[in-house]
């Protein structure tokens, strides 16, 4: 018997063992937390590997998903600012986040005295590599590498950790292993466990159960934003792009469950600008053959704009001073616009929230281009797919100045039920 055939029969066991007392089964939680120097939008990847992890937990016991709080990841600049231990709801409609599987944010879970107790920790390692091995599924206890566990035991045999910066957490064991596999491949394993709270560190090495399928479209459709930002960022189109929701043909439900697959794909959706997002900084050394120089960037910007017919461009970019001078300048017939939040609006909204801000501007353009390997441009290609927008208006990336081949985005197309 393979290894994937012993797992799904192990699955199927337990199913049916738990299914029969289920109902007496108590409430457990699934915390979780990722390598320190990802980035935001890569974290809001993870969630989605957690939050499908758990709802086919649910489907055999009661589980709630804790929510990690935000601790400044790499691109957040704002070093005046306090943005460590910043709770979901600051960027995230939590409500909407219920309404496909159960979550809380780690300041409404359960403590004793304030203090917070997990029961175990478990560190998530990539198997060692060998050369022409097949891949199959599979995870196992394995010795800890030192370079990459941030825990340690102390005299009243406690571990203490990361732990998001919170002095009052701690850890009654703490064990590695290397998993190779999707997420769900962990639910034999957590289901076994005694243990009511269990966290995953690294949760990152744990794969996509099926990346783009209904059940990932309708996790990433509960993603709503807090409406605080999305009213920022209407604010911003109205006052600056002539761009509305209802004269956008953009307007949706309140509730993402009621969303249906749009059947109106006209390319003449959104607001009457281009959206663009150009990554800067180390993609420039990192993917130097695929980031386009500034001259580059704004004729393809130009090109875009020609051919869809307006005159105004949005660019969310975290280019320098200097070369978002020269952009402008490049393309001085075009109204060019950004958001530039006041200092007021950065203490309110917080880094992450003006990067929201600026997504949410640009999934409403009436068309967009990216970078390319962007998880920035991706989330926002994946709103724009939620919209309903024409996919010839949505999966395009800027190109390199040498880069003739430019081999444009997937196009991960929206399934609902």
């Amino acid at each position: 018997m393979s290894a994937r055939n012993a797992f799904l029969l192990l699955l199927m066991l337990i199913v049916i063992f738990v299914a029969e007392g289920k109902d007496d089964t108590p409430q457990r939680f699934l915390l979780y937390d990722v390598n320190p120097g990802e980035g935001f939008n890569l974290r809001r990847d993870v969630y989605l590997r957690m939050a499908v992890l758990v709802s086919h937990l649910n489907a055999l016991q009661p589980w709630t998903l804790v929510l990690p709080p935000w601790s400044s990841p790499y691109h957040w600049r704002s070093n005046h600012l306090d943005q460590e231990r910043i709770p979901w709801f600051k960027f995230f409609d939590i409500q909407s986040l219920n309404k496909f599987v159960p979550v809380l944010e780690l300041h409404d879970f359960p403590n004793k005295n304030k203090h917070w107790k997990i029961d175990e920790v478990i560190i998530l390692q990539h198997f060692d590599f060998q050369e022409n091995s097949l891949w199959e599924e599979k995870l196992e206890y394995v010795e800890c590498n030192e370079s990459e566990i941030y825990y340690w035991k102390e005299q009243d045999n406690k571990w203490r950790g990361r732990f998001w910066n919170y002095a009052n957490i701690s850890a009654s064991s703490v064990r590695c292993m290397a998993l190779q596999g999707l997420a769900t491949t962990l639910i034999p394993f957590l289901i076994e466990q005694k243990a009511k709270a269990i966290m995953l560190d690294r949760a990152e090495v744990a794969l996509h159960h099926a990346f783009g399928d209904v059940e990932y479209w309708a996790a990433r459709r509960s993603m709503r934003f807090a409406r605080n930002l999305v009213e920022a960022a209407h604010l911003f189109r109205k006052s600056h792009l002539n761009s509305s929701n209802e004269s956008d043909n953009t307007v949706r439900p309140n509730d993402w469950k009621s969303e249906e697959q749009q059947v109106d794909l006209s390319l003449n959706r959104g607001g009457p600008y281009i959206g663009v997002h150009l990554r800067r900084k180390d993609f420039v050394t990192g993917r130097a053959k695929d980031v386009p120089s500034i001259n580059s960037a704004a004729k393809q910007i130009e090109k875009l704009a020609k051919k869809f017919d307006v005159g105004k461009v949005f660019v969310a970019s975290d280019g320098t001073d200097k070369e978002l001078i020269e952009l402008r300048k490049a393309l001085s017939h075009l109204m060019v616009h950004q958001f530039q939040p006041t200092k007021e609006e950065v203490e309110l909204y917080l880094d992450g929230g003006v990067a929201i801000i600026e997504q949410i501007i640009c999934s409403h353009a009436r068309a967009f281009i990216g970078t390319y390997e962007s998880t920035f441009s991706f989330r926002i290609q994946e709103e724009r797919e939620i919209m309903g927008f024409h996919p010839d208006t949505t999966f395009q990336r800027l190109c390199g100045d040498d880069d003739v081949a430019c081999e444009q985005p997937s196009r991960w197309r929206i399934q609902f039920d």
